[in-house]
């Protein structure tokens, strides 16, 4: 798959396409449709599928400090889209004067004069241009005089709930992992670069990876969870118990997440990895004294093991 930087990156000569645009965060099952779709009908008509999205959220610059959480981190969304078959992603950077730009002028600057698009695919709510003022109803009417057609694929639904981003934020902000997971069709995934922490874990037979995850990244609700810990390398996932919140037994104030991987013995400082959440197990309790918690965090242990099977 190719990656381009903004749309004004399209090579010299480059030919008709089939164009899908949306933030695409999650890289959710709605989502996977669109593409997917975009993606089989490019190949219906032999030409180059390109999905545009852009960077940073459309939100944070539209309305300053409205920054949604982050359920894919920008590489962990081209992976993504590359598994779908996709042959180039187009990441448009998302600029005061980009948000400004007329519905109109979005489509003739970027779907005509640069992407030569033969064929459009959106969500049947997708909105574009300055204000989000354009729709698909626009879309259609933009693409009869510019030459190109434009297909909506349906949004995707279980038990009359849709699946969108901002539902699947939900799900992780309560710390329904399952839920979550069940709409992306995998599990929610975390990622950070291990740093030191206090050491406790360790004084307690648990030594944790103590994850520090980007700034918009979406983090689960407090509690403790069974997931799966995944290294680069393409080492096998290690099972893992995960700790979110603020240790209430020790006092704690600053909110960590961390990850006890079950019979592993390395070292982890320094390494980038990635959780991905298969259960919640348990809310945070705060314990009088030691001894209740370290029987406690056994019983994590086997919870995860059985949640991990």
């Amino acid at each position: 798959m190719q990656r381009w930087r903004g749309y004004d990156a399209v090579p010299g000569g480059w030919g008709r396409s089939v164009v899908t645009i949306g933030v695409f965060d999650g890289v959710h099952r709605g989502h996977q449709a669109t593409i997917g779709h975009a993606v089989a009908r490019a190949r219906e008509l032999g030409v180059r599928s390109v999905v545009v999205t852009f960077d940073p959220h459309p939100a944070e610059v539209v309305r300053p400090g409205s920054h949604p959480a982050v359920l894919t981190e920008a590489g962990r969304k081209a992976e993504l889209v590359e598994s779908l078959g996709v042959d180039v992603l187009c990441v448009v950077p998302f600029t005061p004067e980009f948000s400004r730009l007329p519905a109109e002028e979005f489509v003739h600057d970027i779907l005509v004069e640069n992407l030569h698009a033969a064929l459009v695919v959106v969500g049947e709510n997708f909105r574009f241009g300055h204000r989000a003022a354009g729709d698909v109803a626009l879309l259609e009417r933009l693409g009869r005089t510019f030459g190109f057609g434009v297909e909506g694929a349906p949004l995707v639904a279980s038990a009359g709930t849709v699946f969108s981003s901002t539902y699947i934020r939900a799900c992780v902000d309560a710390g329904d992992v399952a839920a979550a997971a069940s709409a992306l069709g995998r599990p929610h995934r975390l990622e950070g670069v291990v740093v030191r922490g206090d050491q406790r874990g360790r004084e307690l037979g648990f030594p944790t990876a103590n994850l520090l995850c980007h700034r918009y990244a979406a983090v689960p609700a407090d509690g403790i969870y069974a997931a799966r810990l995944v290294r680069r390398g393409g080492a096998e996932p290690l099972a893992a118990a995960v700790s979110i919140g603020t240790n209430p037994t020790f006092s704690g104030r600053e909110r960590r997440v961390e990850a006890y991987a079950l019979d592993f013995t390395g070292d982890l400082y320094g390494e980038r990895l990635a959780l991905d959440f298969v259960a919640h197990l348990r809310e945070q309790r705060r314990y009088d004294t030691i001894e209740p918690l370290i029987a406690q965090m056994n019983e994590d242990v086997a919870r995860t093991r059985a949640a991990l099977g």
